[in-house]
C-alpha cells in the first residue's frame, strides 16, 4: 500500500537537502513533492504529478502507519525552469499564491493538487492540496502554519518497503515535530490555520525564526564638486607721453601668450584705442590690448584643464556580533588565561572574571590582525577597547590583552603550546 511521508523543515535550503538525499538512495523523482515559503520572492517555477498515502515522517520513525488513501492528481499540470541547486532532483517548480501564506514554490505531486490539475484542489489552499495527496486535514493544517511562517515540507508517496527509509532520511535531516509545533504557537494564542490571515511578510518571517542582529559597515563614498579659484583681469592704459609702455598681468591660472603681427589697424581696431577695462573670469573669454595705432602684439588670453589625484583617508565603522557557546566546559584556552591571571594578578585583589574579557578580546584579535605586529595595531586595538569598554582603563588591562593576543598568534609560550582553529577567539569559561 502507498504512504505519504511528510516532513516539515526550518527553510527551503533544508528541504533541498533531503529532497536530494532521497534521490540518491532510490526515491523516484515523480513521487517528490516540495512546498516551500517565498514570501522573498527569490525562487521561481516547478511542476510535477502523483498520488499518495499520508504518513508523518514522525509518526513513520516511531512506527506508526496512518496510511491514508487519496485519488490520483493530474499529471503534467505544471513546467518551469529548476531552481539552482536542485537541478534534476524534481522535474520543475510552480509559483503560487495560497491564501493565508502568500507566494509559495511548489513542485510534485502537490503542485499539481494545488494548481487544480483536474480537481479543483486551488480552492482549499494548501490544506486542499495536502489532503487531497493523503494527509489528515489536522495535519494539514499544522503543515500549513508551519509554511506560513516561512517553513518548507518535503511529501513522498512511497511503498510499504520504501516508506521507513524516507522516513529516516528526514529524521536525520532534523525534521520538525509539527505537533510540538503547534502547542507552542497554541501558547501564543493561534488557534488553527486561517487562510484568509493576512501573510506574513519576509521580515515578519525572520522575527518569528529568532532574533535578527543587523551587521551594519559604513562605507566611505568620495566625490568631487567644482569650485572657482579666480581668474586673471588684463587692463588697457592710454598715455600721451610718445614712450612704450609694458603691462603686467596678473596670473593665476590662465596662460597668456603674445603673439607678434604686422599689419593695418583697421575701424574694429581703432575702436578700441580708448581707456577700457576687460576682466576675464576664466570661461573662456579673450581680451586684445593695442598700444599703437598699428596692432604690434596680441594679448591672448586662455585656461588650462589639469587633473591630480587625491587619496582620501578616513575611517568606517561596523558592528561585529560575537557569539558565545555556553555550558561546553573550560578550554585549553581558558586554563592557561586563568594560570596567566594567578600569575599575575590574584595577588591584586581582582577575580578573573574582571580579566576574562580582556583575554577573550585579545585572543579575538588574532583573525582581525592576521600577520601583523602588536606595535602596528595597538593604537587601533587601544582606541576600539576604550570605545567598547568605558569602564575598564586601558593601561590596567593592556597586559592581559596583549598575553592574549600572543597566544592565540603563537608568538607567546606562556603554558599555550601551538593553538588550533577551533580555540581562536573561543569565548572564556567562567
Amino acid at each position: 500500500m502507498a504512504k505519504t511521508v511528510v516532513g516539515s523543515f526550518n527553510s527551503y535550503a533544508e528541504a533541498q537537502e533531503v529532497v536530494r538525499e532521497l534521490e540518491s538512495s532510490g526515491v523516484p523523482r515523480a513521487d517528490i513533492s516540495i512546498v516551500a515559503n517565498d514570501a522573498t520572492g527569490e525562487y521561481s517555477r516547478a511542476g510535477g504529478s502523483g498520488d499518495a498515502t499520508s504518513t508523518n515522517a514522525g509518526d513513520m520513525a516511531a512506527g506508526h502507519d496512518t496510511g491514508h488513501t487519496a485519488s490520483a492528481a493530474g499529471k503534467g499540470a505544471l513546467a518551469g525552469g529548476a531552481i539552482g541547486g536542485t537541478a534534476g532532483l524534481i522535474a520543475g517548480f510552480a509559483g503560487l499564491a495560497i491564501p493565508g501564506i502568500g507566494p509559495i514554490i511548489a513542485a510534485g505531486p502537490i503542485a499539481a493538487a494545488l494548481a487544480g490539475a483536474g480537481v479543483g484542489a486551488v480552492a482549499g489552499g494548501l490544506i486542499g492540496g495536502l489532503t487531497h495527496i493523503g494527509v489528515p486535514e489536522e495535519d494539514a493544517g499544522y503543515y500549513a502554519e508551519a509554511v506560513r511562517r516561512g517553513g518548507a515540507l518535503v511529501t513522498v508517496r512511497a511503498e510499504d518497503t520504501l516508506a521507513d527509509r524516507v522516513a529516516d532520511i528526514m529524521q536525520r535531516h532534523d525534521a520538525l515535530d509539527v505537533d510540538r509545533q503547534a502547542e507552542n504557537w497554541r501558547k501564543s494564542g493561534w488557534s488553527g490555520f486561517d487562510q484568509n490571515a493576512r501573510p506574513l511578510s519576509a521580515d515578519e518571517i525572520n522575527r518569528e525564526r529568532g532574533t535578527v542582529l543587523p551587521v551594519v559597515e559604513e562605507e566611505l563614498q568620495v566625490g568631487k564638486r567644482e569650485v572657482e579659484r579666480g581668474g586673471v583681469r588684463v587692463f588697457s592704459h592710454m598715455s600721451e607721453r610718445p614712450v612704450e609702455e609694458e603691462v603686467r598681468l596678473r596670473e593665476e591660472r590662465a596662460r597668456v601668450e603674445r603673439r607678434p603681427v604686422d599689419r593695418p589697424a583697421t575701424e574694429a581696431d581703432l575702436a578700441t584705442f580708448k581707456e577700457g577695462t576687460i576682466e576675464v573670469r576664466e570661461r573662456g573669454e579673450e581680451a586684445v590690448v593695442s598700444k599703437q595705432a598699428r596692432v604690434i602684439e596680441e594679448v591672448v588670453v586662455g585656461k588650462e584643464s589639469t587633473e591630480r589625484t587625491e587619496t582620501v583617508r578616513d575611517s568606517v565603522r561596523r558592528t561585529d556580533v560575537d557569539v558565545e557557546q555556553l555550558g561546553r566546559g573550560r578550554s585549553t584556552a581558558d586554563a592557561a588565561y586563568r594560570s596567566h591571571f594567578d600569575t599575575n594578578y590574584a595577588n591584586t585583589g581582582a577575580s578573573f572574571d574582571e580579566y576574562a574579557p580582556a583575554y577573550q578580546y585579545g585572543s579575538s584579535l588574532s583573525d582581525r590582525y592576521r600577520g601583523q605586529e602588536w606595535d602596528s595595531i595597538e593604537p587601533d586595538v587601544r582606541r576600539d577597547w576604550e570605545r567598547n569598554n568605558p569602564g575598564r582603563a586601558w593601561d590596567r588591562f593592556k597586559a592581559a590583552i596583549r598575553h592574549a593576543w600572543d597566544s592565540a598568534t603563537g608568538r607567546g609560550d606562556q603554558g599555550m603550546g601551538v593553538r588550533g582553529d577551533a580555540d581562536r577567539g573561543r569565548p572564556l569559561s567562567r
